[in-house]
């Protein structure tokens, strides 16, 4: 019997739209004979859609063409299995549509690949692909992510976080902290954004507050850190569990600016990525990157080695994206962020160590399903008579409080 698989894709992020690039990138690249795969649309005003036009990228050129011709469902427990159930049924239709035995969550950005969506699969008991909701959860915060590498002796740039409280109570109090800390140019990021939304680097006063402002736009937190100007981008993929990983070849991107825009991740290379069956295994952003990167084998084992411990450090699971810079000027290697969810699952990493695209999402697919085995075996509650002595809201005799 074949195992009934999830995608979820979509969610009210930025990344909308790269997410469902990647997620029916991967669906066309899925063992049809293993899986029984139901595409899973969430809106940008998260609300869940199936059915036939779903898993087609042709018709998201007319999303609400989509959504008229697609059925809404949500989750829901039913006889120890998950279902989708229809939110609208008509007169004599079944109101589920279908169940799942494991979610494939393919999204990207806040709300979503933040621990969001890990969470609300989680309340189902229902297995996922990917990192658990803590591990995701630190992932997208860039701030909480460097201090934990901090604290684990993993090299990362020293930044300073700010609040939108004290942006508003007093904006020029954070420019006085930054000039008071971080020598010019500095880089300002909202601290739980991807694909370089809102990054800007700051050469001077000015700058700085345009830049914090636009930042402010998109996060509620931002970060704002020296910026490396002779710097060389790498990035690194892992694929594993707690228990084993392995780190993929490592890739250089190319930017056409100071920082590696949207542009260049998605734009440049979506243009030569095609997107039909039969051309269904180039990345997005597979026409801007050199690969391998033109690194020294010291420097590529160095990366492959920091990889695979911030990927323990974090705890995570299945397939992640960890992001370097290199100060050429002085050699030093940081970690610069990881992403806990990669656009098209990095598989263009693995396939340089000729590992199949349809062989990775195997290996995604068995690392949930041990998971889900392995915390069957844990206590999550106990059975206890707590209740016993509560009667119409209070403790002991009734109308008194107490112990």
């Amino acid at each position: 019997m074949k195992i009934k698989l999830g995608v979820f894709f979509g969610g009210n992020s930025v990344e909308h739209e790269v997410s469902i690039i990647t997620a029916i990138q991967a669906i066309e690249n899925m063992d049809k004979e293993k899986y029984d795969i139901i595409p899973i649309y969430i809106t940008k005003q998260n609300k869940m859609y199936v059915g036939d036009l779903v898993g087609d990228i042709r018709n998201y050129k007319d999303i609400n063409n989509l959504i008229s011709n697609s059925t809404q469902v949500t989750l829901a427990p039913k006889d120890d299995k998950v279902a989708l159930i229809r939110c609208e049924k008509k007169m004599f239709e079944n109101s589920i549509y279908d169940y799942i035995d494991i979610a494939f969550p393919i999204v990207h950005g806040t709300n979503v690949e933040d621990g969001t969506l890990q969470g609300f699969l989680k309340m189902f008991n229902l297995p996922y692909v990917g990192c658990d909701v803590v591990s995701s959860a630190v992932g997208m915060d860039k701030y909480i992510f460097k201090c934990l590498l901090k604290e684990n002796n993993i090299p990362i740039i020293d930044c300073k976080c700010f609040t939108m409280d004290q942006y508003n109570e007093n904006p020029d109090s954070i420019t006085k902290v930054v000039e008071e800390n971080i020598a010019y140019p500095v880089i300002v990021k909202p601290v739980n954004l991807g694909s370089s939304v809102g990054i800007k680097i700051a050469k001077d006063r000015r700058a700085l507050e345009e830049a914090i402002a636009d930042a402010f736009g998109y996060a509620k937190k931002v970060l704002v850190e020296r910026a490396v100007m002779n710097l060389k981008e790498v990035n690194c993929s892992v694929l594993g569990d707690y228990e084993e990983c392995e780190a993929s070849e490592c890739e250089e991107p190319v930017k056409t600016d100071e920082i590696l825009s949207f542009n260049d991740k998605y734009i440049s290379g979506g243009k030569k990525m095609g997107g039909t069956k039969g051309d269904n295994e180039k990345s997005m952003n597979a026409g801007v990157l050199k690969l391998p990167a033109e690194i020294s084998k010291e420097m590529r084992a160095k990366i492959q080695e920091l990889s695979k411990k911030t990927f323990k450090v974090l705890g995570c699971s299945g397939v992640v994206r960890i992001d370097y810079i290199i100060d050429q000027d002085t050699n030093d290697v940081f970690v610069n962020e990881i992403n806990t969810i990669p656009g098209s699952l990095s598989f263009h990493l693995w396939k340089a160590t000729n590992l199949k695209y349809k062989d990775l999402l195997d290996k995604l697919i068995n690392l949930a399903l041990k998971r889900q085995r392995e915390e069957k075996n844990m206590t999550f509650s106990f059975d206890s008579n707590i209740l016993a002595g509560y009667e119409n809201g209070f403790c002991g005799t009734k109308g008194k409080f107490g112990k």
